[in-house]
C-alpha cells in the first residue's frame, strides 16, 4: 500500500502489469496552451452561430446575453471547488478522481462513464454539424457528396493528431481559435462603437442583462444553452499531467478560460442583439430558423456589418471551429480513456502511450468509439443536423451537468472527511455551486423535448442513457484500487 503526498487515503498497489509506456510528457503545456484547448472545445463561432438563434428564438430572447454570466456565475462558483480538489488530488481524469476521492471508486467509475458520454456524444454531435457544413459549402458550388464522407476523412485525421504530441495540437487549436474568435471580436467592436445596428438596433443594457430580460420568456432554454457553451472547461485538469507546474498552470487557466468564455459569449451575443435591435431581434432568429438556415442569423448580420467577405469566411471558419472542438474532445476523451486504463477500470493496454507520449491506444478506442456512434445516422439516411446534431447535443448537456453535480456533492464529502481545506472553498462554494446546478439539471430535464428538438419518446429514451452510462460504470468496477496516485 502507498499513500497519496496529497491525500491521507491509502492506494492499494497495482494488481497487473501493463506492458509499454504509460507517462504522460510532464511540462508539456502551459496556461495558454490549456487555455486554447478549453476554448476550441467551446467552439466558439459554433456556438454563437449555432445555439444563439435558438437561445433568442426559443430562449428569453433579448436576454439571452444575460444567461451567459448567470451560468458564468454559477461555474466560477463551481470551479473554486474544483480548483480546490485539484491541488490536494494528484490524479488523471479530473471528474473521475475527484468524485473517486469523495465517494468512493465505483461511483468514481460510474462518473467516468458519464464524462466519456458526455464528451463522446457532444463530439459525435459536432461531426453531425460539421458534415452537413461541408456538404452546403459544395452544394454552394454545384457539387453533392455525402455529409459522411468529410466525416469520415475527418476521423481519420484526428486519430493522426491525436496520436502525435500535445504541442502540435495546441498549436493547431491556437490558429483555429485565433481566427474564429477575431471575426466575432471585429464585428462586436464594431457595433459597439457605432452604437447599434442599421436597423435601428442599439445598445440597450437593461433590455438584456435586468433580471427581469433574463428571466423573460423561457429561460430555461436559455440557461441550457449557456451551459453548452461552457461545455470542456473542466478539461483544464485533465491536462494536469502534462501541464507546467500543475496546482498553479490548471487554476489560472480554470478560472481563466470560464471568465473569458463567459465575458465572450455575453459580450459578443449582445452585440447581435443590438445589432437587429431588442424589439426586433426575436423576430430575426425566428424568420433565421423557421428558414432551415438559423446560421443566418448570424451571417447576415457579419456581412451586413463587415461586408459580404464576412459571411463567406465565417460559413468557412464554422468548419474550422467544429474541426477545433472535435480535436480537443478527442484529446480530452482519450485522457480519460487513458486514466480508466491506468486504474484498471477498462483494459490496462488502454493507458499505453507511443514515442511521442500521448495516448494513442486511448487514441484508436476513441475513434472506434465516433465511428460507432454517427454511422447508423449515415447508414438509415437520417439528417445529421435535426437528428445526430440535436439529439446527441442534448444528451451531453444532461451528462454534463449530472457530473457537475455527483462532482459538487464529492467536494464537499472529501474536505469532511479528511478535515481539510478552506471551509468557503470546500464546503460553502460547491454546496451553493451544487444546489444551483441540480436547479438547472431540472430545467434540463423539464425541458430535454425542447432542447432536442424530437418527440417526448425520444427524449425519455435519451435520458435514460444517463443513468444506464453511470450504472454500467458503478456495477463494472470491479478492482479494490484507489486512483488518486499514479500507482
Amino acid at each position: 500500500m502507498t499513500v497519496n503526498e496529497a491525500s491521507p487515503l491509502p492506494v492499494p498497489e497495482a494488481r497487473t502489469t501493463i506492458t509499454g509506456s504509460t507517462s504522460l510528457r510532464e511540462g508539456a503545456v502551459g496556461v495558454l496552451g490549456i487555455l486554447f484547448f478549453v476554448l476550441s472545445a467551446q467552439a466558439p463561432l459554433t456556438g454563437i452561430a449555432g445555439a444563439l438563434p435558438l437561445t433568442v428564438f426559443l430562449g428569453n430572447g433579448a436576454g439571452a446575453p444575460g444567461a451567459y454570466l448567470v451560468i458564468g456565475v454559477i461555474i466560477v462558483l463551481f470551479a473554486i471547488g474544483f480548483i480546490a480538489m485539484s491541488r490536494r488530488v494528484k490524479a488523471k481524469g479530473a471528474f473521475y478522481a475527484y468524485v473517486t476521492a469523495g465517494l468512493g471508486r465505483r461511483t468514481g467509475t460510474g462518473s467516468a462513464w458519464l464524462a466519456l458520454l458526455a464528451y463522446a456524444t457532444v463530439q459525435a454531435a459536432m461531426y453531425g454539424l460539421y458534415g452537413a457544413s461541408i456538404a452546403g459549402l459544395f452544394a454552394a458550388i454545384g457539387v453533392t457528396i455525402p455529409w459522411w464522407l468529410p466525416v469520415l476523412l475527418t476521423i481519420i485525421l484526428i486519430q493522426v493528431l491525436g496520436s502525435l504530441n500535445i504541442e502540435l495540437g495546441a498549436k493547431v487549436l491556437a490558429v483555429l481559435v485565433g481566427c474564429e474568435c477575431a471575426i466575432l471580436l471585429v464585428f462586436a467592436f464594431v457595433i459597439l462603437l457605432t452604437g447599434g445596428g442599421p436597423h435601428g438596433g442599439s445598445l440597450n443594457i437593461v433590455a438584456s442583462f435586468s433580471p427581469s430580460a433574463i428571466m423573460s420568456g423561457a429561460p430555461g432554454v436559455a440557461l441550457m444553452f449557456a451551459v453548452a457553451s461552457m461545455f470542456g472547461f473542466e478539461s483544464t485538469a485533465i491536462y494536469s499531467g502534462e501541464a507546467k507546474d500543475p496546482k498553479r498552470t490548471v487554476a489560472r487557466a480554470t478560472y481563466l478560460s470560464v471568465g473569458v468564455i463567459a465575458i465572450f459569449f455575453s459580450f459578443v451575443s449582445w452585440m447581435f442583439v443590438s445589432y437587429y435591435g431588442a424589439d426586433h431581434v426575436v423576430a430575426a432568429a425566428q424568420k433565421a430558423v423557421t428558414s432551415g438556415d438559423s446560421t443566418s442569423f448570424v451571417f447576415d448580420a457579419l456581412s451586413g456589418t463587415l461586408g459580404s467577405w464576412a459571411g463567406a469566411v465565417a460559413n468557412i471558419l464554422l468548419i474550422s471551429s467544429l474541426f477545433a472542438g472535435i480535436l480537443a474532445f478527442h484529446n480530452g476523451i482519450n485522457r480519460y480513456v487513458h486514466a480508466l486504463g491506468s486504474q484498471r477500470s477498462l483494459p490496462a493496454r488502454l493507458a499505453r502511450t507511443n514515442r511521442h507520449q500521448a495516448p494513442h491506444a486511448a487514441a484508436w478506442a476513441q475513434t472506434g468509439m465516433s465511428v460507432v456512434l454517427v454511422a447508423p445516422f449515415a447508414l438509415f439516411g437520417l439528417d445529421p443536423v435535426l437528428t445526430l446534431f440535436s439529439w446527441f447535443s442534448g444528451l451531453a448537456v444532461a451528462a454534463l451537468v449530472a457530473l457537475y453535480v455527483l462532482c459538487s456533492i464529492a467536494i464537499v464529502v472529501y474536505a469532511v472527511r479528511n478535515h481539510t481545506g478552506d471551509i468557503w472553498q470546500t464546503r460553502i462554494a460547491p454546496i451553493v455551486a451544487g444546489i444551483l446546478l441540480l436547479g438547472v439539471l431540472g430545467l434540463v430535464v423539464l425541458n430535454f423535448t425542447a432542447l432536442i428538438g424530437g418527440e417526448l419518446l425520444t427524449a425519455v429514451l435519451l435520458l435514460a442513457v444517463v443513468p444506464i452510462a453511470f450504472f454500467i460504470g458503478f456495477a463494472t468496477e470491479r478492482h479494490p484500487k484507489d486512483i488518486l496516485a499514479d500507482a
